[in-house]
């Protein structure tokens, strides 16, 4: 009696193996690529809270405006990037005088390119500020 595997044997185990190692071969290939888009995703949600955190401390903003800005492609790992801001008075009295203090809302649009695709999102925020007197 000989020990040892047959030939069919063999081709059978290998072919299993090679099944089992294509399979994991395609799911980390899946999961390197959604590492690199959670990563975009974080370093431009971290850019879109550091930019809202300086549009809520700038008093030198009008009450209501809109416009758009960039972001350097250095801090964006090297992909085109910017933002929109629209800025309104959210909650007010009627008919309210100069120097009244109001609710104004911060929207954030930001968004990036990866190859053809472009991607983005809102934060919106509020803060109290003032009507500003008028001009002498």
């Amino acid at each position: 009696m000989r020990k040892g595997f047959t030939l069919l044997e063999v081709l059978v185990a290998t072919l299993i193996m090679g099944l089992a190692v294509t399979g994991m071969m395609t799911a980390l290939s899946t999961s390197m690529r959604n590492a690199a888009r959670l990563t975009d995703h974080d370093r431009m949600a971290m850019l879109a809270r550091a930019r809202m955190d300086e549009l809520l401390v700038d008093r030198t903003l009008p009450l209501e405006a809109e416009f758009d800005g960039g972001f350097d492609p250095q801090v964006t790992g090297g992909e085109q990037a910017g933002y929109h801001v629209a800025m309104s008075v959210f909650e007010a009295p009627p008919q309210t005088p100069p120097l009244t203090p109001v609710l104004q809302r911060i929207v954030l649009h930001v968004w990036w390119k990866q190859g053809e695709k472009q991607h983005g999102f809102d934060l919106e925020a509020f803060r109290r500020s003032v009507i500003p007197a008028a001009p002498l």
